[in-house]
């Protein structure tokens, strides 16, 4: 069977009930047959459920889905993306240890990296996403343990080369960590070019409709034994409701990034020949930089799409105020489209110089693009955008 076939139907056991959709295992604790079952299941002697911030068969479920999606070992869920982020770092990294990333990273994961690891006296390193094989090499220090990256990144849509990276991490003996979340495991697979992790925010594409949150993190068994200790001791535990909506949301994730990835490319190239847009980026957009590299390592471009305009926040606020179909927030990764400005959201606790490292100007526009009707979008975005140029602000 195809891994999304496995995916489909690896479910927990059956209870007496023989249901066909699997329950929901809506509990804090489990009971012992006997006090020696309770002692061996402390031991780790016997395999078994004690307490759901330890295990539950509901975020297990959940776990197996992503591990086949994903090909990888084992994995451990958490209550959020970034305690999946922070978790996949604070686990394995320790004081006096080096961190090698790319620049362009979510807000909250460029915080964790500058002001809570380096708190630990854990440092690191920044390169940009276009950086060379050889500078990559050059940064790696006898002290560097482990290579973070996120690609396509958040919210710049700048892609690394996963299998280059790969290579590097593999001659240096480094732990590779790629957070795949933009992508999903539907467009690529990080562990298929070499990623020993591979994070996701499950509160995006992953659920899908905006419901739930959680975070995962997949990968080597023998990288995972030590986040599931790390998580165990310190509690970030995925709720089990969040883990069985979070499983039955997989079984449709291949079809619903197809017509995400469809309705992002159609909408892309209809800004991109507007004369008053004046940039769009989209992986699989021939004008994007790295739109060869896309191709290499997606099998499609994703749902988002970034768009510049000109006229900073002001023009900004009037091309939002326009739009009659898109919701405004903060999230993405949800089958209604949403349109949020990094430079005063997600990304407002960078420094300028920072920003404009990442190419978060004030007239960056992120779009997470749904499912609605592409016709639909099309004219809504449209008209968002010629109503923003008659406005005053730009007369």
């Amino acid at each position: 069977m195809k891994k999304q076939t496995k995916a489909i139907r690896t479910q927990t056991r059956k209870t007496q009930y023989r249901e066909h959709s699997t329950p929901l295992f809506l509990t804090s604790s489990f009971t012992f047959e006997s006090a020696e079952q309770g002692k061996a299941l402390f031991e780790e002697t016997e395999d078994g459920n004690i307490y759901s911030r330890f295990s539950n068969p509901s975020v297990q479920e959940f776990v197996d889905k992503v591990c086949l999606l994903e090909d990888c070992e084992d994995g451990v869920a958490t209550a959020t993306g970034m305690a999946a982020v922070f978790a996949s770092m604070a686990a394995l990294l320790k004081s006096g240890d080096h961190i090698l990333a790319c620049r362009a990273l979510f807000g909250s994961a460029h915080q964790v990296i500058t002001q809570i690891l380096s708190k630990w006296g854990i440092t690191y390193t920044y390169l940009d996403a276009e950086a060379s094989e050889a500078d990559w090499e050059a940064a790696v220090l006898p002290n560097t343990k482990m290579v973070y990256l996120e690609t396509p990144s958040n919210p710049g849509l700048d892609l690394v080369d996963l299998e280059m990276i790969g290579r590097i991490c593999k001659k240096h003996k480094l732990i590779f960590n790629v957070d795949n979340c933009f992508a999903s495991p539907a467009l690529q697979n990080p562990a298929d070019f070499g990623a020993d992790l591979v994070v996701h925010s499950a509160t995006k594409f992953m659920d899908g409709q905006g419901r739930v949150l959680g975070g995962i993190v997949v990968g080597k068994k023998e990288y995972i034994k030590e986040l599931r200790f790390f998580c165990r001791q310190t509690g970030p535990s995925m709720s089990p409701f969040n883990a069985w909506v979070l499983s039955k949301s997989l079984e449709t994730l291949n079809l619903r990034m197809e017509k995400h990835s469809s309705n992002a490319l159609a909408l892309a190239a209809a800004l991109d020949k507007h004369p008053d847009v004046k940039m769009v980026k989209y992986p699989f957009l021939p004008s994007h930089p790295q739109h060869e590299l896309a191709k290499r390592q997606m099998r499609a471009g994703g749902a988002v799409v970034t768009i510049d305009l000109e006229g900073g926040f002001e023009r900004v606020s009037a091309f939002m105020e326009a739009l009659e179909i898109a919701s405004l927030s903060s999230n993405l990764g949800d089958t209604r489209t949403i349109v949020t400005n990094p430079n005063t959201t997600t990304h407002a606790k960078l420094k300028p110089d920072e920003k404009l490292a990442l190419g978060i100007t004030e007239g960056l526009i992120r779009i997470s693009v749904g499912l609605e009707d592409i016709e639909d979008l099309i004219e809504d975005f449209t008209n968002a955008v010629e109503v923003s140029v008659k406005s005053d602000i730009l007369e």
